[in-house]
């Protein structure tokens, strides 16, 4: 019996694998060194799939929801009529076709250098690359899909409540309408494609990574790839977009004498163009080994951005047909911006080193310049307001009396501070520089936050090693040597993050703004992001304001890029 219990084959225990699994025909793939790293990955997602279920329907969703709703035109209405670029034209006027293709173009390069760049990665790690593509092909493919997907899905959801205005309020009808647009064919057949797509990436994964059992830790491409696809996808569709939008508008103006675009959008982007060439070459000067080749670099790159500077100038005939509101929304953001990010920054600095000295009461200060950050916004823009009175009698007008000056207007004055202060000033829009009311706000701005930087300040100043000034005190540095040679480069971590968080912020201020803002300003207090808020709670112009939100947002990531690339080269991490 004992015998027959151990030479039977179904009764006999399973097979181990060298990691101690046990070894079965329906789990081979999931076996050896190869399948653990694969459950290990497959239970990191699994882990990772509420995160990522949140950051889809609460980041990524909103965007692309904002996408197709700066698409629609309309008052009082969520499902507008289609209207492609117009809500962008009506914007920024012809301005737009250049940042469509130029878009287009950008979305096009970023995808060549990456698979430049994953190349030579390759190369270097001595690893396979073009295997890759396929399985990066499908999964790209599937992103595109599944954005067709949603922006199909969308317009059918949204049209609903409509049809269910005159229908009996049960759940049975708009359960029905719900099936109705989840099976629309065009519907179904993009959430089919996507499905099959992102299947058919898993399982060419599996099979190139199995292809390379013998490699330790073989390095993945197929994200690399694909985004490249989903880059190269998006850049196709917005230059379609723009081209089937800029020949409908080209034939609706043929009867007006027609739209000079074309000449526009050439010299802008040749302009553009020159001055990156400019910007590089600049760059590239710092390693020449000879002053002559410096020099033909340097005067070169002056050259260049000469010419781009005047092609660049058919700028502002591009964006004469633009919303000067708008345009004046920006210009009030970019003072507020360079206003206080640089004040506050400064003043934040100098705080955080007096603090750090061994003087009586460092904990009391702190909590007080903390206090004003941590305080309600609009509690405290409300008390500022009362402050910055334009009443004679009012708190501020009351000490600029007391020492022989004339009452301001304050927080009702619309001049600009040149106007103000030259004699018979009248100097016209942005050139007369920020009102009287904004530089109010940007003052209420630096109070409230010069208190968190100077924390930040004071915990940057906490890792830099005191051996380091020792040793610094003893070669006979001064404290202004020390501060500039030791304290800024080894700050700069900390004055990168805090220069980056601080622009963001400042480009989308509007609790304390939209207090403190009074009509008597007629306007100049008024930000991009008060404008946008404008158009959606006043006007109702949804997709307008979708529009002008997606605007925003490509000035923030455009900052953001320039920042990270002049940090790169400045900012030094120990």
């Amino acid at each position: 019996m004992t015998n027959e219990l151990v030479n039977n084959p179904a009764t006999a225990a399973p097979e181990r694998t060298k990691t101690g699994a046990p070894s079965s025909s329906r789990f081979a793939i999931f076996s050896g060194r190869q399948g653990r790293r694969m459950r290990e990955t497959l239970l990191a997602y699994l882990f990772l799939l509420p995160a990522f279920t949140i950051v889809g329907l609460f980041g990524l969703f909103p965007l692309v929801f904002a996408a197709y709703q700066s698409s629609l035109r309309g008052i009082n209405r969520i499902l507008g009529t289609y209207d492609g670029l117009g809500n962008y034209i009506n914007a920024v006027g012809q301005l737009t076709y250049v940042l469509g293709f130029g878009g287009a173009a950008l979305l096009i390069f970023l995808s060549a250098r990456m698979i430049w760049q994953g190349r030579a990665e390759a190369v270097a790690l001595k690893q396979p690359f073009w295997r890759w593509g396929l399985p990066g092909i499908a999964l790209g493919t599937s992103a595109l899909l599944g954005l067709g997907w949603l922006l199909r899905l969308l317009p059918l959801l949204l049209a609903i409540p409509d049809q269910l205005r005159s229908r009996q309020r049960t759940p049975e009808p708009f359960n029905v309408l719900m099936g109705r647009a989840f099976n629309d064919p065009n519907v179904l057949s993009l959430f089919l494609g996507m499905i099959g797509c992102l299947v058919a990436a898993f399982v060419l994964m599996l099979v190139v990574q199995r292809s390379y059992r013998s490699m330790r830790r073989p390095r993945d491409f197929s994200g690399m790839f694909a985004g490249v696809v989903t880059m190269i996808g998006l850049g196709i569709g917005i230059g379609l977009l723009t081209w089937v939008e800029l020949q409908f508008r080209m034939a609706e103006a043929e009867g007006n004498g027609g739209l000079d675009i074309w000449t526009q959008v050439m010299m802008i982007g040749g302009g553009v163009v020159l001055v990156a060439l400019s910007w590089w070459l600049w760059q590239s000067a710092n390693g020449r080994n000879s002053n002559v080749g410096t020099g033909l670099r340097l005067a070169g790159g002056a050259m260049l951005l000469v010419g781009g500077w005047l092609l660049i100038a058919e700028l502002p005939r591009a964006i004469g047909s633009g919303d000067d509101l708008w345009w004046n929304s920006l210009a009030a953001t970019f003072f507020y911006a360079l206003g206080t990010v640089p004040t506050q920054l400064i003043i934040s600095l100098m705080l955080a080193v007096l603090l750090f000295q061994d003087i009586r009461g460092k904990g009391f200060f702190r909590m007080i310049y903390f206090l004003p950050y941590i305080a309600p916004f609009v509690g405290t823009a409300a008390v500022f307001k009362i402050i910055f009175s334009s009443r004679p009698t009012g708190p501020i007008n009351s000490i600029v009396n007391f020492f022989g000056g004339s009452s301001l207007s304050w927080l009702n004055e619309p001049s600009g501070i040149l106007n103000l202060i030259l004699p018979n000033g009248a100097l016209p829009g942005w050139t007369a520089g920020p009102s009287l009311a904004l530089i109010v706000i940007m003052i209420y701005g630096v109070w409230t936050f010069f208190g968190f930087n100077t924390v930040v300040f004071l915990a940057g100043l906490g890792n830099i090693p005191r051996e380091t000034y020792e040793a610094a005190s003893i070669d006979g540095a001064t404290r202004w040597a020390q501060f500039r040679h030791i304290t800024l480069p080894l700050l700069s971590p900390t004055i990168y993050f805090l220069t980056l968080y601080s622009v963001i912020g400042t480009f989308k201020a509007f609790n304390h703004i939209y207090v403190l803002r009074t009509g008597a300003a007629l306007g100049t207090t008024d930000t991009a992001s008060v404008v946008i808020f404008q158009m959606f709670k006043r006007d109702t112009r949804y997709g307008y304001a979708s529009a002008l939100a997606i605007l925003l947002l490509l000035i923030i990531i455009i900052l953001t890029v320039v920042n990270n690339r002049i940090a790169s080269e400045r900012v030094h991490y120990g």
